[in-house]
């Protein structure tokens, strides 16, 4: 359980950084970018990965835009998150093509209007870019505080798993010295931020 001094600390930092975000200007968000799809698709993780999930960015996150054209052009499939709040509340992962079309959920976020049926869980990708907030070297990953991520991937903190990998996508100023991890909280295999890859050196990369 996080204390009640901690849940106030990562709401003061989910501030902070949230509104560096906002302010970026538009040619530092577009470098940056570009910045990330170069760093992504020259990692071996998304060289294996034919099924990748990313998200629409919103709140100044960093954009993967550019790499989903570049999954497109390369014949990959993309998926993006969508919110399923029965039995319990989670996210399954909608086909994302430039044909696209959209419908908000329940927070206004645009999704994916495709039929439940089509939809995959998280355990059939082959990588997942996740948004984040904060982040630190030890791959831990602090984002808007919902949990959907974290519920949806709970299953790889029981038993080491391949799929997917999971990569957070930020800004380089979002790195943080630390971050105390909440029992719930599943950590990342690395970081991409418009400077490049950050990768967790441990037993996850032995995981299977």
């Amino acid at each position: 359980m996080l204390t009640r001094d901690l849940v106030a600390a990562r709401g003061a930092l989910r501030r902070e950084l949230r509104a560096r975000r906002r302010a970026l200007d538009a040619t530092t968000r577009r470098l940056a970018a570009r910045g990330l799809a170069r760093a992504v698709a020259g990692h071996p993780y998304y060289a294996r990965a034919r099924r990748l999930a990313t998200y629409l960015a919103s709140d100044g996150e960093l954009d993967p835009a550019r790499l989903v054209e570049r999954a497109w052009a390369s014949g990959r499939r993309c998926y993006l998150p969508v919110l399923i709040d029965r039995p319990w509340p989670h996210l399954r992962f909608a086909p994302h093509t430039p044909d696209t079309r959209f419908v908000p959920n329940r927070f206004g976020i645009p999704e994916p209007d495709v039929p439940r049926r089509k939809l995959l869980p998280a355990r059939e990708l082959d990588l997942l870019l996740l948004p984040l907030v904060a982040f630190d070297a030890q791959g831990n990953r602090l984002g808007m505080g919902g949990g959907y991520f974290d519920r949806t991937l709970a299953y790889q903190r029981q038993r080491a798993w391949r799929r997917p990998r999971l990569l957070g996508i930020g800004y380089a100023f979002q790195q943080v010295a630390g971050l105390d991890a909440a029992s719930w909280d599943v950590p990342l295999h690395g970081v991409v931020t418009e400077r490049g890859m950050l990768l967790r050196a441990d037993r996850r990369e032995g995981a299977r």
